[in-house]
């Protein structure tokens, strides 16, 4: 597990050992961070469950301003305190352990990127991503990866799909915000 690009390009990650943590393939970040490429600079980014912290760490190293790191696994919070002092990224994140429905239900913020990568087969995407639409600045996108047999909620008010990657055995939904169009703003 690498870093694909950016100033920390090439670097390499750790992940908290078990099978709690699932991390997420090469293939599949570079094709997920392709399809957003246009949003993540200056991005305020939300890695709910987050693991080893590879998603988030990506964004950062593709120009992203600020991420916020939220799992309630000590051993995986040490990871993501590892890989960003090792990425050189430490600076422009925070690192929270606490579980993320909590996290998600309490925080003011918004932001312009969120990733919902949970552990499979608990239903976490449905009772998250209602909420997540909530906390999406205006703009932004939501990063969804599920098993492919996973059903997913209605589409949250304001959100629309851009699209729906297949990847093996792994879904990745990807919900936009669609900023409206200028003529429709006057």
């Amino acid at each position: 597990m690498r870093v694909i690009t950016g100033i920390a390009r090439g670097r390499k990650l750790v992940a908290p050992d078990g099978l709690d943590v699932r991390p997420t393939a090469d293939k599949v970040k570079e094709g997920i961070f392709s399809a957003i490429q246009f949003q993540i600079e200056d991005a305020y980014v939300l890695d709910l469950f987050a693991g080893s912290g590879q998603m988030g760490i990506e964004a950062l190293s593709r120009g992203a301003k600020r991420a916020v790191f939220v799992d309630n696994s000590p051993r995986s919070i040490s990871c993501v305190n590892e890989n960003l002092r090792n990425t050189g990224l430490a600076r422009h994140a925070e690192v929270i352990t606490r579980d993320s429905y909590d996290y998600i239900k309490m925080t003011g913020q918004k932001f312009d990127l969120i990733i919902l990568d949970p552990p499979y087969r608990h239903s976490h995407i449905n009772n998250l991503l209602p909420i997540a639409a909530k906390k999406l600045a205006k703009g932004g996108c939501i990063i969804c990866e599920y098993e492919k047999e996973a059903l997913l909620p209605e589409t949250p008010d304001g959100l629309v799909i851009r699209k729906t990657y297949r990847y093996g055995k792994i879904n990745v939904t990807i919900y936009v915000d669609p900023v409206p169009d200028e003529e429709e703003e006057e």
